[in-house]
């Protein structure tokens, strides 16, 4: 692994991988808080390692000093799964493998709930450490593979073996290992750090090669999920498929992004495409549920979201949202019991109460209503609309407005 400051999931970490493997490598690019020490307790070994902007050259310099036949990459805010770890040493059995293609459960947030184009599950709780975290998404990687020199990383961030494999004709092999990433859940602050590391990197990428469409996504993804601006993020995607228009993810989010910034046909249209192009995630089908929702579509968002709780992906907002639908078909107490619920799984997620404040104006529940709304402005970030619905309930209270959520607080 490369390590800069590690924290106590450097120890966390080791101790989860220690037991299957015969080295540890670390390679530390210039760390302050004792990470060094940390894993010499452990057994590894220590190099330092200039860094140089670039994760590949930075993997690569650990790589050098590889002896043994399979190498195995983890990062700080990782875990090697208990149960993962005969399968691993199982796996280099395999005198026909090069490398493996395995599962990466990161840990997200119930009301964030996807990363990239897969939506979140319901965790299972594998593994003991993971239990205060209700969802995670699962992503495929290669994180094992041989000791072959024609093997390294490329990309100076967003790295990978995976195009090397590819120009070797050395396609991973599928193995039961699952690492476990708490990288999404546990110290926002460095989370942000790094996000804006990988920012600025991809737009050197993107400056050596501007009509990359995988780099125009990653910069789209980053000023999507990281930044939260829609209309910044929609212009690298439509460049992405503009560049190649069979690229389906590159449909996908300029889908979601036209979502965002109110163009619910235009978003419906790349979504569509997305999918006659095979894509079938849970993120397309939220979306698309997404945008008949702001149409007023309510039965055909309903069936949607539906779809997506039979998928075993729901997340508190989509449930939210279906319960919205369930409201405006005439099914009151069906919808806010639903929404509630969802609450009740995310009670500090203000997009939620946005949701329950007009659905219980519309099921005439104006207490419920004004309850919902008064909690919202209490989360702060306030907008127009909820002016709006702070007159709104004014006027169906017949009612001078309450101080806690009068209009001047959310102008």
């Amino acid at each position: 692994m490369i390590v800069k400051d590690g924290g106590s999931g450097l120890e966390r970490c080791l101790r989860s991988v220690v037991p299957f493997v015969d080295r540890v490598i670390i390679g530390d690019t210039g760390s302050s808080d004792g990470s060094r020490e940390v894993a010499r307790r452990a057994g590894a070994e220590v190099i330092d390692i200039p860094w140089e902007q670039d994760f590949a050259s930075a993997r690569n310099r650990v790589l050098a000093e590889r002896k043994c036949d399979w190498i195995l990459i983890v990062d700080a805010d990782e875990m090697l799964d208990p149960l993962s770890g005969a399968n691993l040493r199982n796996f280099i059995k395999n005198s026909s493998a090069f490398a493996c293609r395995n599962e990466v459960w990161h840990y997200v947030d119930p009301s964030t709930a996807r990363i990239g184009p897969e939506s979140a599950r319901k965790n299972p709780v594998r593994l003991e450490n993971s239990r205060p975290y209700a969802s995670y998404v699962p992503l495929n990687s290669v994180r094992l593979f041989r000791n072959h020199p024609e093997i390294f990383y490329e990309n100076c961030v967003h790295e990978t073996v995976e195009k090397r494999l590819a120009t070797l004709h050395l396609p991973p092999v599928w193995g039961d290992i699952i690492v476990h990433h708490f990288g999404f859940v546990e110290n926002q602050g460095e989370r942000d750090r790094k996000n804006d590391i990988y920012h600025d990197l991809c737009e050197a990428k993107l400056k050596a090669s501007p009509d990359d469409s995988q780099v125009l996504i990653e910069l789209g993804i980053s000023e999507l999920e990281h930044h939260k601006d829609p209309k910044a993020a929609l212009t690298y995607f439509t460049r992405a498929r503009d560049i190649d228009r069979q690229n389906a993810f590159a449909w996908l989010y300029c889908g979601v992004c036209l979502s965002r910034v109110g163009k619910q046909d235009e978003a419906l249209a790349n979504l569509a495409w997305a999918k006659k192009l095979g894509l079938s995630t849970g993120v397309l089908i939220q979306a698309t549920a997404d945008a008949n929702f702001q149409k007023g579509f309510y039965a055909e968002a309903d069936l949607t979201y539906k779809e997506l709780e039979l998928r075993g992906e729901a997340s508190p907002t989509s449930e939210a949202k279906r319960g919205a639908c369930e409201v405006h078909l005439g099914q009151n107490e069906v919808g806010l019991g639903r929404i509630q619920r969802a609450i009740s799984s995310a009670p500090h997620s203000a997009e939620l109460y946005d949701i329950l404040a007009p659905a219980a104006m519309l099921s005439g529940q104006l207490a419920l209503a004004v309850e919902a709304m008064q909690y919202r402005i209490s989360l702060g970030n306030l907008t127009g609309f909820h002016s709006q619905m702070v007159e709104l309930l004014a006027k169906a209270c017949e009612q001078r407005p309450h101080p806690a959520i009068s209009s001047s607080g959310a102008s």
